[in-house]
């Protein structure tokens, strides 16, 4: 089931994208590569995405996102703070119309109270200078948390900015 509800977003995602002429990025910590990978399973989908960054590290996000080290530092990785700031990131280092950033706590450790393993932070992030960020929960294992945010990602994507 989610192989193939990843599928049909993805070609749903790249047929709007195709449409309104616009292109898309990523910048991904704990799906470690799954949207970008998403995206570009997709035939023809060079026609709207050039590249994505996989920034599992801190000095990666700042490095490569601009992420500033002290909101880093203040706020942690899985944070709105960051996500914000890598969706804005992203969308400048690729020059793109649209960017995606995602940073979470995929498990199976690494969790705390305040953020328990499932707990991922999004980013959206679109040329005109529209920024949205949501907190969501996902339940199972490693595999299970990265699917079900790759999901989310495109889903919103699609839902909310094609």
């Amino acid at each position: 089931m989610g192989a193939n509800m990843l599928r049909e977003l993805s070609i749903s995602v790249g047929q709007k994208l195709k449409v309104n002429r616009q292109s898309i990025t990523c910048a991904e910590s704990c799906t470690g590569g799954g949207i970008a990978k998403a995206i570009t399973d997709i035939a023809g989908s060079s026609a709207y995405f050039e590249r994505g960054f996989v920034t599992y590290s801190n000095a990666a996000k700042h490095e490569l996102l601009g992420v500033a080290e002290t909101t880093l530092s203040a706020h942690g990785a899985v944070s709105e703070n960051v996500v914000r700031e890598m969706a804005v990131g992203a969308l400048k280092a690729a020059n793109a119309d649209l960017a995606i950033s995602v940073s979470g706590i995929a498990g199976p450790d690494g969790g705390s109270e305040d953020k328990p393993v499932g707990t991922v932070w999004f980013g959206f992030a679109t040329r005109s200078g529209r920024v949205l960020t949501r907190k969501m929960h996902f339940a199972g294992d490693r595999d299970a948390v990265r699917l079900q945010a790759t999901i989310f990602a495109l889903q919103t994507t699609l839902d909310v900015f094609l």
